[in-house]
């Protein structure tokens, strides 16, 4: 393992690992730059099991043992080690996981290359926090989707927020982003896929009724956090569905009703 104890903070070595409090820094650097930030051991596993290439570690003495084997395959990648207080002054935040790395960002697959072996896919359109696109995809992973499918306006999935509240699995589900609704609403027919919209529509049919009847192939659709679907994906829609919900409450957090939309969807193959 290619160790540097840190001796000083203000080299350009380490600018991959600066300002991460700025958010307008976070994104000129990362998706612009072809990087993202995994953050915590674990995560920083399951990027590299996905063939991911990292650039730089940035770690505490005490999680040497366990990165080190992680970077058997990468001798030349920099470890950048040094006290809790020195990683909280460089990257403006505490580390209480202990470990970031710097990681290469692979190409996007084609839309259609996720498409041919699918059954069941999610879709996000302009969902702007972080914190839900991340549990989004820790419910596709968890309950079985076989693709996540990225508006151009969706929040970055590998934004570090993203990664971290996925449990890495944004680095294990296949994903993509869409084009406009028009050529996406042809892609997905062009391959079998019925397109469900969650959202409140007076001709929405039960979540439990299309998922007893669910056709061969589906792409479930979900909105942005306050407004929901926009009037081009529900026109793209072939139906709406909705969860029915108690006590007044119209809706459930869109993170929440992708893993109650799964859940059904899922069972139903099972």
């Amino acid at each position: 393992m290619r160790r540097i104890d840190l001796t000083s903070l203000d080299i350009p070595q380490l600018a991959d690992f600066t300002q991460l409090t700025d958010v307008a820094l976070r994104r000129k650097l990362e998706p612009e730059g072809g990087l993202y930030l995994a953050e915590s051991p674990k995560v920083i596993e399951r990027a590299l099991a996905a063939g991911h290439t990292p650039r730089a570690v940035l770690l505490q003495e005490q999680w040497i043992p366990t990165i080190e084997p992680l970077l058997a395959e990468y001798p030349e990648t920099p470890v950048y080690v040094g006290s809790s207080e020195q990683l909280e002054n460089l990257t403006g935040f505490r580390m209480h996981r202990g470990a970031l790395a710097s990681i290469h960002r692979p190409a996007l697959p084609d839309p259609a290359e996720l498409l041919r072996d699918a059954r069941t896919v999610v879709i996000l359109e302009d969902i702007v926090d972080h914190t839900n696109v991340g549990a989004a995809f820790r419910a596709a992973a968890g309950l079985g989707a076989d693709a996540v499918f990225v508006t151009e306006q969706c929040a970055d999935p590998l934004y570090r927020r993203s990664v971290r509240v996925s449990m890495g699995t944004v680095l294990q589900v296949p994903w993509t982003r869409l084009p406009g609704w028009r050529e996406s609403q042809a892609l997905f027919h062009e391959h079998g896929f019925t397109i469900a919209a969650l959202a409140l529509d007076e001709h929405a049919v039960s979540l439990r009724d299309f998922a007893r009847n669910r056709p061969e192939r589906v792409a479930i659709a979900l909105g942005t956090e306050g407004d929901g679907l926009s009037s081009h994906a529900l026109m793209a829609a072939d139906q709406t569905v909705i969860i029915p919900m108690l006590h007044g409450v119209d809706s459930l957090n869109v993170a929440a009703a992708s893993a109650v939309a799964l859940y059904a969807l899922t069972e139903e193959l099972s």
